[in-house]
């Protein structure tokens, strides 16, 4: 990857593109690549919609090549939900088909002045980009399979649903997957409504006639990828939790840790959560004829995603991941798994956050819009609210901080405008420092301390003690921005956090790419450069120490079963960036 490709949607007389070489940007991939382009690039105290903020798309440093597991791709701008840096990461095939065509970044700037929407192809002949009206409010299953009908199923797609055209702040960004189905979404800090903004309604990459990115020490590189393989099979959860039950494998174990939030993060067990455990879910898809065990790119070793089918095995939805589980299920007290499928389908159909959504409609519930487990309701409020824009749907679609402040609550489980995700931070402490200290607003993967807190991963810190979960989130931080930026799978760092020799083959695998010899202490410099750009861009758009906090209510009420409040202190989290 040797390009960066602006397209200037504002330009007169239409959207003009150029190709530029990498300059500066050389050597960034990923989170290392958005992060980097939108510090250097965007004003931090400009409006997310208007046209000095932009939209990056980058590909990981080995995204492309034959690395196991290495598909991810990163979206990044200044998020309408936050205010602050965003980047969002999701898999499926554009990423690869992206970086075989050479480019390291895509870079959508200004705005269009007619309003309208534009298509953009992406090819080895070059750039086309033409008008999207005929594609206007199609939700993108109907727009995936026009595309696909124009340009076949080996292309790949980056689109934006009716919620990123309407600009709501927690749109997402669907990528198609191997089944050309737009399941795979840059789901987190509404970049879907930054693409809207841009003007675009759909991007079409095609990589017919190229080739698999090749690595400059071949044997290098072919060793240690096979050893970094061998590592995910050999490993537990690599190997055999997740392709057996998906990231859903978690309910049963944070539900009896009594870390999962339930009726809008009111008491930490759910009652009814084996009913939407991952062993439920892949038993019903056994049984129905769909599939538990299922890569959403190809080349991975770990295979995750999975297809949820109804009783007459028709396809409903991708496997939804655990979040998503949580989030329209216990959350909401939903625990029927069609019914949580079927909202999962909806969120990705209409362009939203799983997450996100999942959160607001809890908070609506409590607001009394519906009563607690009311899973037709919460149908309807996506489908007929959000789905088409009403003034409800509009407030929906703003997220849950948004909804909590026009129906006059407190409790909206955000940090920096974003909604936490499925633990609750008073009974894992360490993933609470991670929601109130990360650069993202609170977001899970951004340092995921579940993995050493409840799971065991890298260690053991106590997850009910504040003792130790500055350091565990600071160092889970550091290596998880440099992960983002190699295009491999987070869900590697469960093997590599366990197994020397897999964390020494990943870095190897780096190594071989680009004939290079990067070392471990290396790893972590990238890592600290990509948070300290993220942190300056925030201090730059007005973020302060006030804003690395949790809403106050999670220190005031305590967490059933353990009665515990979230404890540690404002001075220790302030700590959290020296280094």
């Amino acid at each position: 990857m040797d390009k960066i490709l602006r397209i200037d949607m504002g330009a007169p007389g239409g959207p003009k593109t150029t190709v530029d070489p990498l300059g500066k940007y050389e050597g960034m991939g990923g989170r290392g690549m958005t992060s980097m382009v939108v510090s250097e690039e965007v004003p931090a105290d400009c409006h997310p919609l208007g046209p000095e903020n932009k939209f990056v798309i980058a590909p990981g440093m080995v995204t492309g090549s034959a690395a196991s597991t290495s598909g991810r791709i990163s979206v990044g701008c200044k998020s309408p939900l936050t205010g602050g840096i965003k980047e969002a990461n999701a898999g499926g095939q554009a990423g690869q088909v992206m970086a075989r065509l050479g480019y390291a970044a895509i870079i959508l700037e200004g705005t269009p002045a007619d309003d309208q929407f534009y298509k953009i192809l992406i090819n080895a002949q070059g750039v086309q980009i033409s008008s999207a009206a005929e594609y206007k409010n199609l939700r993108t299953y109907e727009l995936a399979e026009k595309i696909k009908a124009e340009y076949s199923d080996k292309v790949a797609m980056i689109a934006i649903g009716p919620a990123g055209e309407m600009r709501m702040a927690a749109a997402s960004v669907a990528v198609t997957d191997r089944e050309f189905r737009p399941t795979r979404h840059a789901g987190r800090g509404g970049v879907g409504a930054v693409m809207g903004s841009k003007g675009v309604k759909v991007i079409v990459i095609d990589d017919a006639g190229t080739k698999m990115r090749k690595p400059k020490d071949a044997e290098r590189f072919k060793a240690a990828n096979k050893r970094f393989a061998e590592g995910l099979k050999r490993h537990a959860v690599t190997g055999e939790g997740l392709p057996a039950y998906g990231t859903n494998v978690l309910t049963n174990v944070v539900n009896e840790a009594g870390a999962y939030p339930t009726y809008n993060f009111k008491q930490g067990q759910y009652d009814d959560a084996s009913q939407l455990s991952g062993e439920t879910f892949a038993e019903l898809e056994t049984q129905r004829g769909g599939n538990p065990t299922h890569g959403c790119h190809r080349g991975c070793a770990i295979r995750c995603s999975g297809i949820y089918v109804d009783k007459d095995g028709n396809y409903i939805s991708k496997q939804p991941e655990y979040e998503t589980v949580w989030s329209h299920g216990g959350n909401c007290g939903i625990c029927d798994p069609d019914v949580v499928a079927r909202l999962d389908y909806l969120d990705d159909t209409i362009g939203l956050d799983t997450i996100e959504m999942g959160a607001t409609i809890g908070v609506a519930m409590e607001a009394g819009i519906l009563p607690f487990g009311d899973a037709d309701g919460a149908i309807r409020l996506l489908e007929e609210e959000v789905g088409k824009g009403t003034p409800l749907g509009r407030i929906l679609g703003a997220g849950a901080a948004a909804t909590a402040k026009a129906f006059g609550l407190e409790r909206a489980p955000v940090v920096k405008g974003q909604a936490m995700p499925a633990y609750d931070p008073r009974a894992v402490k360490g993933i609470g420092v991670t929601y109130a200290t990360s650069t993202m607003g609170a977001d899970h993967t951004a340092g995921y301390a579940v993995a050493t807190n409840l799971l065991k991963v890298g260690g053991d810190v106590d997850p009910l003690s504040a003792e130790g979960q500055i350091e565990l989130s600071r160092n889970l931080q550091i290596a998880t921005a440099a992960l983002d930026a190699t295009g491999f799978c987070l869900f590697i760092a469960f093997a590599i956090l366990d197994q020397q020799d897999t964390f020494d083959a990943m870095v190897e695998i780096i190594n071989g790419m680009f004939d290079i010899n990067l070392t471990g202490d290396d790893v972590v410099a990238l890592g600290q450069k990509i948070l300290s750009m993220e942190r300056d861009f925030n201090r730059r758009a007005g973020f302060t120490a006030a804003d690395d906090r949790l809403p106050r209510y999670f220190r005031r009420e305590a967490l059933a079963p353990h009665n515990v409040v979230f404890d540690v202190s404002d001075e220790q989290l302030d700590t959290l960036y020296n280094w």
